[in-house]
């Protein structure tokens, strides 16, 4: 049975719009012309599509449209695989969440924070582990980084920001070094890791961190326009030169909105060993390129928007379509 509060949404949706698709198609159509979206939308119910559209272009230079089964570069969302791992490692009694670095990496490059330091404050962003990932190794550059350990020079060597547990603030560094424990905790390679036991459980088979000079055919290239407050009608350039070679355990892998569904079914319906529910809203972003996920909205809603333009492009689309289901 609907709950009663879900059948009023229901009503004043369709009370509305006969059908989500045309004010969708309309919102959408809007944001287009306006520059402000390209990329991918589905909107599911009850784990099933029931709208789904591509827009814009995956490749500007050869004219190459976005389709249903582009692959995007989802940033951040990376994360999330990376804490269904370590939940992995931590149901299989491998690690203890709330123990310090040091004890699950007596090695740890960085003593006096692996000493202070604990797995949970990783996850939580609650560290004070810092430092800057996107920079080039020395005497190298940013295409060089193809393994995690590549990125571990960056930062290594960087005191804690803040005393750890004190206060939360984002930490990409942290994510590099949770990555890092995946590899030596489970002996895989933490993309292979990540793959064998969190993408093929769900059936995500579009779904990777390939490196930026062999992106695979439908794979959307970024496009940026620069400052974060330039105009929609400032030039688009191609991010490229701002990736890594290869993504991490802190962002930058690709998925589909194929994937990503079925990452949220397999999440409701278990098949993700410690995979946890799938109510979620996850987003990532970066120049030329943001994605969204949320799951379990009211309903049996799901919204996945993956878009290769800057920041808020996806998000806004998901906010937008949140706010009429609510």
């Amino acid at each position: 049975m609907i709950p009663s509060w879900c059948a009023l949404a229901l009503a004043s949706l369709v009370a509305q719009t006969p059908d989500l698709t045309p004010r969708l198609t309309k919102a959408l159509d809007s944001l287009v012309a306006a520059g402000e979206f390209s990329g991918v939308v589905l909107v599911a119910k009850d784990g099933a599509p029931v709208f789904e559209r591509a827009y814009g272009l995956a490749d500007r230079a050869a004219r190459t449209p976005n389709n249903i089964e582009t692959a995007f570069n989802l940033g951040s969302i990376n994360k999330f695989f990376t804490q269904i791992a370590i939940r992995q490692l931590a149901d299989a009694g491998k690690i203890d969440v709330d123990s310090t670095l040091v004890r699950a990496w007596p090695g740890c490059p960085n003593q006096d924070v692996a000493r202070r330091v604990t797995i949970r404050q990783l996850l939580q962003h609650r560290s004070g582990v810092g430092g800057n990932i996107f920079g080039a190794p020395p005497g190298k550059t940013r295409g060089d980084i193809r393994r995690l350990a590549d990125y571990l020079p960056l930062f290594v060597n960087e005191p804690l920001q803040f005393e750890p547990g004190t206060t939360q603030r984002y930490s990409n560094a942290g994510y590099i070094v949770l990555g890092l424990l995946v590899e030596r905790l489970s002996g895989e390679d933490y993309y292979e890791y990540v793959r064998r036991h969190v993408f093929e459980p769900a059936g995500m088979t579009r779904t990777a961190t390939w490196t930026v000079d062999s992106l695979p055919t439908n794979t959307a290239r970024g496009y940026t326009r620069g400052a974060q407050d330039a105009p929609p009608s400032t030039l688009l350039g191609a991010n490229t030169a701002l990736l890594p070679g290869r993504g991490s355990s802190a962002g930058g892998g690709y998925s589909t909105v194929h994937d990503l569904l079925r990452l949220l079914n397999a999440l409701r319906a278990g098949t993700i060993p410690s995979g946890p529910p799938a109510g979620m809203g996850i987003a990532g972003g970066a120049p030329g390129l943001n994605a969204a996920v949320e799951g379990d909205l009211p309903c049996g809603y799901d919204v996945i928007v993956l878009a290769n333009l800057d920041p808020p492009a996806a998000e806004s689309v998901a906010r937008i379509v949140r706010g009429w289901l609510r």
